[in-house]
């Protein structure tokens, strides 16, 4: 820890000398990566092309995220098809050289960092699967450590007069994360075992650090909205199981959640499953504290 300390303040004295004026141009796919090249690039301009009230896998190419791309030095998205229903025509209507895949400028989160559920093939009519994995890999607080340095190394080879820069930002943030990681993990052991019911994949990678069993989702397959006929099989398994809460995602309709809850006495908890700066949840760092602190709250209150 104290080589990481020198290391960082000799590099904070190099990143102090004047820099040019010319800041990257990022383009974030998702909202986690916005956030988090916010950190690690504070002089880059950033925007995000969705929000936490939006579902990444369905976003319209709208002339203005057209324009944005096509300004854009360095695009990074979680990748893992996650986007592949829209950024591709994106790519391709803003006609920029940089941010094509295969390109530096194109970072895809998924082929850097290891996903899980993995499958060598899929089958029609499984429903909306990943043959590459989750995508949502940014929900784990380790991968996200790892994703930090993907950012920083692409950021540093995109623009290296401010490579010194980088290395003090990612450098401090690295340290303050592995203080908080260690925080989270100790504060998170009641939750562990713990039971829960969810609608869709997208917090698993949180569920498996935090060691909780998934024991039954809304929906019938994966990206399947839920059905009734579904929700009512699902009545006496929940009733056998008393899991914590029934989760969805604060861009899911909360409808069957409520219509389960109400025939089983068991609470909903909707969560952010990306950051959401106008709800205060500004920083990755910020989503995991704000994600423990409401699982802990209903741990706490059953």
């Amino acid at each position: 820890m104290m080589h990481i300390r020198s290391k960082l303040s000799a590099l904070a004295l190099v990143a102090a000398l004047p820099l040019p004026a010319q800041a990257l141009n990022l383009f974030a796919c998702e909202p986690e990566w916005a956030s988090l090249a916010g950190v690690l690039a504070p002089e880059a301009k950033i925007s995000s092309a969705t929000h936490v009230y939006q579902d990444p896998h369905y976003i319209e190419a709208r002339p203005s995220l057209i324009a944005r791309l096509r300004r854009a030095d360095l695009a990074v998205c979680s990748g893992a098809a996650l986007e592949a229903g829209w950024l591709p025509a994106l790519q391709q209507r803003a006609a920029n050289p940089d941010v094509q895949p295969g390109q530096q400028g194109m970072l895809y989160v998924a082929q850097w960092v290891e996903t899980i559920d993995k499958m060598e093939s899929v089958s029609f009519g499984v429903g909306h699967v990943h043959p590459e994995g989750n995508p949502h890999l940014h929900l784990d607080p380790e991968r996200m450590r790892q994703a930090g340095a993907v950012l920083s190394q692409r950021l540093a080879q995109l623009d290296p007069e401010r490579r010194d820069a980088y290395k003090v930002d990612y450098l401090r943030w690295s340290m303050q994360w592995e203080q908080k990681l260690a925080d989270w993990k100790k504060r998170a052991e009641p939750l562990r075992g713990r039971k829960l019911v969810v609608q869709h994949t997208t917090f698993d990678y949180l569920w498996r650090w935090l060691g909780m069993d998934v024991v039954a989702d809304l929906e019938p397959k994966p990206g399947v909205p839920p059905t009734p006929g579904h929700l009512a099989t699902l009545v006496k398994q929940v009733e056998q199981e008393r899991p914590l809460a029934i989760v969805h995602s604060w861009y899911q309709d909360p409808q069957s959640a409520n219509w389960l809850s109400e025939r089983t006495g068991v609470p909903v908890l909707s969560l952010p499953s990306t950051t959401a700066p106008d709800e205060g949840v500004v920083t990755p760092a910020d989503l995991f504290e704000h994600l423990l602190q409401q699982l802990l709250e209903l741990e706490r209150a059953g």
